[in-house]
């Protein structure tokens, strides 16, 4: 295992590339896959969790390869995938299980999955129930690996027998809708997906772009049956949820230091944490602004200010689920009590991520409370201090507790930081090009 150790730096500064969106890249090896022809994915993330969506598709008899930095998916259609002879692996991925469980239901295959110690814990029922009401056929298993004395979780989907119709979910996820749409896309089947608060729509999106027959209308979206996708060349953007790391530390920053992040996805329902830091006093701008694959896309430059606390809560959640870690970063750098809340599926990520804040962040000095559905994070950079934290295995923890530590007088090591590979496996050479203090070390 690896850790940190974080030194504060007096400024950061700099232009940077960002390895590509997780999201739009899961979807395009995804979608390349079941489309006729070969798709091209330019900037695919070649993190862990996309490597396990890779991983997956080759075991059902997907051609996938790279060539020089481009990656080739030679699709075999809606109907082309095989049964695998070998469990599907998803690793840390909680988007390659809950899709691929989609996928499978609407399909001919039967396979069975499983994940990771932190995976195989993660609820997987939000996702399933709602594929046995439309039809498919699903058990979950437990099993004991003798030689390592551990109990495993096993996910067997035979497809076949997918329902159409229409179907609400209690739940703003874009995971559960995807899975339950490629169930119906798979078998032939027109669904409609109602959600109580819009989630990201990368699956719309990208299935238009394959030749999809997809309507929206308000929190409701459909698909209809289609004979075939088309292969695309596939650009994907930068991640978001990766340059919000980068984002905060040039605005909890000293100095005249300008940061610079280029080529970002700024689809409007992933850039909660934006209007947030924008909200909080950040100064941030919006440059060279485009449409790249039906996803808007700009450079965004970051600099020292002088944040603010805000309240984050009800519709905005979805939008920036996976940055609260690194907005309590800004949180405990900002004057004043940010309260957090409605953000109860923060405890069921890859580590329950509210209680991990409540419990790291004040060893660096930072006041905070702990609510069932949030966090209350009072800020002051005066009472900042290095500490030695753990990241508990989430990726998000360790890189937003490195962020913190780069603001932190004296020296600070962050535990297991191992896990930010998952989607993020240059993060330090990236800190240190922009100059904070970071290393890696045994």
């Amino acid at each position: 295992m690896s850790d940190y150790v974080v030194r504060p730096s007096a400024s950061f500064r700099g232009r940077i590339d960002l390895p590509g969106d997780k999201s739009i890249s899961h979807r395009s090896v995804l979608f390349g896959a079941i489309a006729h022809g070969t798709t091209r994915v330019h900037n695919l993330l070649e993190g862990e969790d996309v490597l396990a969506t890779v991983a997956s598709f080759r075991n059902m008899g997907i051609v996938i390869r790279k060539k020089g930095r481009v990656w080739e998916i030679a699709g075999k259609g809606l109907g082309g995938l095989r049964s695998p002879e070998a469990i599907l692996d998803c690793g840390n991925s909680g988007t390659t299980m809950r899709l691929m469980l989609g996928l499978l239901a609407g399909s001919g295959v039967t396979a069975t999955l499983t994940g990771d110690a932190s995976l195989n814990a993660r609820p997987m029922g939000r996702v399933i129930d709602p594929l046995r009401s439309m039809g498919a056929t699903i058990f979950e298993m437990t099993e004991t690996r003798s030689t390592l004395g551990e109990n495993i979780r096993l996910i067997e989907v035979r497809g076949g027998g997918i329902r159409g119709g229409a179907f609400k979910i209690p739940m703003a996820s874009a995971q559960v809708k995807s899975a339950l749409l490629l169930a119906g896309l798979m078998a032939g089947r027109k669904v409609s997906v109602t959600e109580p608060l819009k989630s990201r729509d990368h699956t719309e999106r990208m299935l238009k772009a394959f030749g999809a027959r997809v309507k929206v209308k308000g929190l409701t979206v459909t698909v209809e049956p289609v004979e075939r996708l088309k292969a695309q060349q596939v650009f994907v953007p930068g991640d978001f949820s990766s340059a919000a790391f980068f984002l905060v530390l040039g605005l909890i920053g000293a100095g005249k230091g300008r940061l610079v992040v280029r080529n970002i996805g700024l689809n409007p329902t992933r850039v909660g944490a934006l209007e947030i830091l924008k909200k909080m006093g950040g100064r941030i701008r919006v440059l060279r602004k485009k449409t790249v694959c039906g996803e808007t896309v700009g450079d965004l430059e970051a600099r020292p200010s002088r944040l603010k606390a805000v309240t984050i809560g009800g519709g905005l959640i979805p939008r920036l689920i996976d940055e609260i870690p690194i907005l309590s970063v800004a949180a405990a750098a900002a004057e004043g009590r940010t309260v957090i809340r409605d953000a109860g599926e923060l405890r069921v990520k890859e580590t329950d991520r509210i209680a991990a804040l409540a419990a790291e962040l004040p060893r660096f000095g930072v006041s905070v409370k702990e609510r069932k559905d949030g966090l209350e994070v009072t800020g002051s950079r005066g009472t900042l201090k290095a500490a030695e934290g753990n990241s508990y295995g989430d990726h998000r923890i360790a890189m937003s507790l490195a962020v913190l530590g780069s603001i932190a007088p004296g020296t600070t090591r962050i535990r297991e930081t191992d896990c930010v590979a998952t989607s993020f496996p240059n993060f330090t050479a990236l800190m240190r090009k922009v100059g904070a203090k970071i290393s890696e070390t045994q």
